[in-house]
């Protein structure tokens, strides 16, 4: 089935990140990302540790890169890939949800894994940051019938083989339904310069009692919610 393509506009796609994460130096500063590759090698004869923090950059054709504050929320997540929805894991994704609770709801499905994983470390809290970025890109499109078939929650692979796919044809990305959000909308940017770079906004914490996440804090409200 051929999947159609749209044109997205959205003022605002909400991404939310762990703050272990910090900002990388190198694609926050002003030199060309054309010398990218060279300041990396020449820092980690100093601090290999650094070579390691800045990623596969190679990845990223230079036309695509982004640069200046900010620009490292953008790039880790292509300069670093893993595998997700859609992706195999040999080229980044970066996703957004049109709106805060979808990102939310999203994030929490991913941070509940997360937390699953290292159970010893229970209960515990942990800090995420909510970036605000927007998207204006031609995406193909899978709020349609054409989509059903990518979109199955318990199952990715099925969405990594079309997002593979995708991203040889040259796709920019995909916008699909949430799987996390009834009504929500996302974006699975394949390159930085499709979202830009975003503004990091309000500080949340989630808190893992154990089994679940029960509640997270919101810095912009100032309470705990419970979930």
């Amino acid at each position: 089935m051929t999947i159609p393509l749209a044109h997205v506009a959205w003022p605002a796609a909400y991404r939310i990140i762990a703050s272990r994460y910090p900002p990388s130096a190198l694609f926050e500063r002003v030199a060309p990302p054309a010398d990218w590759e060279a300041l990396a090698d020449l820092e980690s004869l100093t601090n290999p540790r650094l070579r390691q923090s800045y990623g596969e950059i190679s990845i990223v054709p230079v036309e695509r890169r982004v640069a200046g504050p900010g620009a490292s929320y953008v790039m880790a997540p292509f300069a670093h890939p893993r595998a997700s929805r859609f992706s195999d894991g040999q080229f980044g994704v970066y996703y957004a949800g049109r709106a805060f609770e979808t990102a939310l709801r999203e994030t929490l499905h991913h941070a509940l894994a997360f937390f699953t994983d290292t159970p010893a470390l229970c209960p515990r809290n942990e800090d995420y940051w909510v970036l605000r970025g927007s998207v204006d890109a031609t995406l193909h499109d899978l709020r349609s019938e054409a989509g059903r078939p990518y979109l199955d929650p318990d199952d990715d692979e099925p969405a990594r083989r079309l997002g593979r796919d995708l991203w040889d044809g040259g796709s920019d990305g995909i916008v699909y339904p949430s799987v996390r959000h009834p009504g929500g909308e996302c974006i699975g940017a394949f390159w930085p310069d499709v979202i830009g770079i975003p503004v990091r906004t309000r500080h949340l914490r989630y808190h893992f009692d154990g089994t679940r996440i029960s509640r997270y804090f919101d810095s912009e409200t100032g309470v705990w919610a419970d979930l």
